[in-house]
C-alpha cells in the first residue's frame, strides 16, 4: 500500500476521533449547558445532516481544483469547526462548531476514497478504502477513549482543542505525502450526476443510511445506557468506547478483506448479523458482560459493511465516482442522523435508554432486505443481458426471405 494512504488515515483519525467522542461526553455536555440528554443528542443529528450537505456541496465546488488541495481545505475547515465547539459559549453555538466541523467530513471520505482507490490495483481497492478508514476505527481505540477522558477530568472543551491540533497533523501529512493529483480532465458536474440515474447507486445508498444508521442508534445513547441500565461506572465508558473501537477496527480489516472477493454475501452476513446483535443487546444491556460483548459486536458488524458498501457504489458508478461517493459518505451520516433522532425520540417516550437498540435492529433488518433486492434486480439485469446477446447472433444468421427480384 503507498505511503500515501498513511496520511489520508491521518486525517480519517482526526475526523474519527470528533465524529464519535462526543458519546462518551454527552453527559458533561448537557450538564454544563442545562439541557436534557435527548437534547444533546442534536449534537450528533447536527453534525450528520452537516455531512449530508457539505459532502455533494463541497465535492461540487472542488471540481475545479486538484484532489490533494481540496483534501487540504477540508482539513482545514475541520480545525476552524472543532475550535468553534471548544470556546462555544452557548449550547447553540457548540451546535454550530460541530456542523462546520462535519461540512469537511463527507468531502473528505468521498474524495479521499477515490483517491485511495486511484493509488492501487483495481482488485486491491477495497483495501485501499479500508486502510484510509482504518484511521477512523484506530481513532475509535485510541482518540474516542482518550478525549473521553481528558473531557471527564479536565472539561470537555480541552477534548476539543486536542481534536483541533489532530487536525493540524493531519493537513500536514496531506501536503507532505499525498501526490499532486490534478482535476481529470473529463471530469464535470452533468457527469457525476448521471451516477445517480442507476438503481443500483441509489439502493446501495439506502442500504448505507439504514445499515450504519443501526449502529448509532444504540452508540449515540451508549454512556447512559451502560451507567443507567448495565451499572457501569462513569469511567468505564471509556474502555467500552475502546472495545467499540476495537471492534470497528478488526471489522473494518474483515470487510476490506473480503469485500474484493463476495461483496454481497459479506453484506448479507454482516447486515444480518447486526439486525440480531442490536435486538439482543435490548436484553444484553442489562448484564454487564453480555452488554460489553455486545457492544463489541456492534462494533465490527457495523464497520465491516463500510468497505464493501463505498466500493459498490464505486464499481455502480462507473465513470463518475467522485460525487457519488461523498453522497455516500453523506449517507452513512445521514443514517446516523435519523437513528440518533429515532433513538431520541424513544427515550423521551418513556421507553428506557435500551430503546434505541430495537430502532437500529429495525434499521439494519431493512438494509439487509434492501441488499437482497439489489441483487435480486442484478441478477435479472444479468440474465436479460445475456438473453439479449444470444439471440442477436441468432437473428444475424437467420436466412432471409428472397425478394420479388430474386425470385
Amino acid at each position: 500500500m503507498p505511503l500515501a494512504l498513511l496520511a489520508l488515515a491521518v486525517g480519517a483519525f482526526g475526523i474519527g476521533t470528533t465524529e464519535f467522542v462526543i458519546m462518551g461526553l454527552l453527559p458533561q455536555i448537557a450538564g454544563d449547558y442545562g439541557v436534557t440528554i435527548p437534547t444533546a443528542g442534536l449534537l450528533v443529528t447536527g453534525y450528520a445532516l452537516g455531512v449530508v450537505i457539505g459532502a455533494p456541496l463541497l465535492t461540487v465546488l472542488g471540481g475545479r481544483v486538484s484532489r490533494k488541495r481540496m483534501l487540504m481545505v477540508l482539513m482545514g475547515l475541520f480545525v476552524a469547526g472543532n475550535l468553534v465547539s471548544a470556546l462555544a459559549p452557548t449550547f447553540e453555538v457548540m451546535l454550530a462548531g460541530r456542523v462546520i466541523a462535519s461540512l469537511a467530513h463527507g468531502s473528505f471520505f468521498g474524495i479521499g476514497s477515490v483517491v485511495a482507490a486511484g493509488l492501487v490495483a483495481p482488485d486491491k481497492k477495497a483495501g485501499a478504502i479500508a486502510t484510509m478508514f482504518t484511521g477512523l476505527t484506530v481513532a475509535n481505540i485510541v482518540g474516542v477513549p482518550l478525549g473521553t477522558f481528558i473531557g471527564q477530568a479536565v472539561g470537555w472543551r480541552t477534548t476539543f482543542v486536542v481534536v483541533a491540533a489532530l487536525g493540524v497533523v493531519g493537513l500536514a501529512g496531506i501536503a507532505r505525502l499525498v501526490p499532486a493529483m490534478p482535476r481529470p480532465a473529463s471530469a464535470n458536474l452533468r457527469r457525476e450526476l448521471t451516477a445517480f440515474r442507476n438503481p443500483q447507486v441509489l439502493l446501495a445508498m439506502a442500504m448505507t443510511v439504514l445499515g450504519f444508521g443501526g449502529v448509532f442508534a444504540a452508540i449515540t445513547y451508549i454512556a447512559p445506557m451502560m451507567t443507567e441500565t448495565a451499572g457501569y461506572s462513569e469511567g468505564a465508558v471509556t474502555w467500552l468506547l475502546v472495545l467499540f473501537g476495537t471492534g470497528m477496527f478488526l471489522g473494518n480489516l474483515l470487510g476490506g478483506r473480503y469485500a474484493d472477493r463476495a461483496l454481497m454475501p459479506l453484506l448479507y452476513a454482516t447486515l444480518g448479523g447486526l439486525a440480531v446483535v442490536l435486538g439482543l443487546f435490548t436484553l444484553a444491556a442489562h448484564d454487564k458482560v453480555l452488554a460489553a460483548i455486545a457492544v463489541f459486536l456492534v462494533g465490527a458488524l457495523g464497520f465491516a459493511t463500510v468497505p464493501p458498501l463505498q466500493k459498490r457504489v464505486l464499481d455502480q458508478a462507473h465513470g463518475a465516482p467522485t460525487l457519488a461517493s461523498a453522497v455516500n459518505i453523506g449517507a452513512f451520516n445521514l443514517g446516523n442522523a435519523l437513528a440518533a433522532w429515532l433513538g431520541g425520540l424513544v427515550i423521551a417516550a418513556g421507553l428506557g435508554y435500551t430503546a434505541p437498540n430495537w430502532v437500529g435492529a429495525v434499521l439494519a433488518a431493512t438494509a439487509l432486505a434492501l441488499a437482497l433486492w439489489s441483487a435480486a434486480l442484478e441478477r435479472r439485469t444479468t440474465r436479460t443481458s445475456t438473453v439479449v446477446a444470444q439471440a442477436a447472433p441468432a437473428r444475424a444468421t437467420e436466412p432471409t426471405e428472397p425478394t420479388a427480384l430474386a425470385k
